[in-house]
């Protein structure tokens, strides 16, 4: 029996990847905060194919807040860590609140539950993947603090990588680009389609296709990867 954690399943990304390993006999513990109904509806959803899912609720945003999800942990294989959100605007604009919500959902919040979890890992040779970004990778104007804090999830990883390769648990991350969640709702029509323009690809990423990627660096087939970053952008900033 394997188990997953998946913080942020209540979003695009963290929703497609409980749908992809539930479909491959995963058990999981889906961590959300505030969106109740979009964790119904995943539950409903993973109920046919026959695994065990945990719903825990836990706001990351309050360090202190990790045991929550910690205490109810018990089996483990991977953790999938998808919570979080962007920040738009120009960074003198940002206040001190702004700065401490995304540096508590992405980077302190992440280090505290692995950090707990980790003999758990250990004991099953397990493997962690932190979902990142593109702008973790080469920073966006006004995205300053969202490319900051991704950024450090991935020093995180290289980090981490070196500690626990002996230990059996690897740790990799992605760095997805633009991707067709309810994060780009912020954007109007017409950005979007010149978005899609400056994408080689020319489309928005879907999250199954982030799920994928996911589900294969937690697999087998990754066995021999660790410390490395999966970018997934469709060519875009390349």
């Amino acid at each position: 029996m394997k188990y997953a954690l998946i913080t942020g399943a209540s979003g695009g990304i963290g929703s497609s990847t409980a749908l992809s390993l539930a479909e491959e006999g995963w058990n999981l513990y889906l961590h959300y905060h505030s969106n109740e109904e979009a964790m119904r509806e995943l539950l409903h959803k993973i109920e046919k194919h026959g695994v065990e899912a945990i719903p825990i609720r836990a706001n990351l945003a309050l360090p202190q807040e990790v045991g929550n999800v910690v205490n109810n942990i018990f089996q483990l294989d991977t953790i999938i860590y998808c919570s979080g959100n962007s920040s738009w605007g120009l960074f003198q604009d940002q206040t001190e609140d702004e700065m401490d919500y995304m540096i508590n959902v992405h980077v302190k919040s992440p280090l505290l539950l692995v950090q707990k979890l980790l003999p758990k890992l250990i004991e099953r040779n397990g493997n962690i993947v932190m979902v990142s970004s593109i702008w973790g990778q080469i920073g966006g104007a006004c995205e300053v603090i969202y490319s900051t804090v991704k950024g450090a999830q991935l020093a995180f990883v290289k980090s981490l990588s070196k500690e626990l390769a002996l230990s059996g648990v690897r740790i990799n991350a992605i760095a997805p680009g633009a991707v067709d969640t309810s994060m780009m709702d912020i954007f109007s029509e017409g950005d979007l389609k010149a978005l899609e323009e400056e994408i080689p690809m020319g489309r928005l990423a879907q999250a199954d296709e982030i799920a994928d990627s996911i589900q294969f660096l937690i697999s087998p087939k990754a066995s021999y990867i660790t410390g490395q970053t999966l970018s997934i952008n469709g060519g875009w900033h390349t």
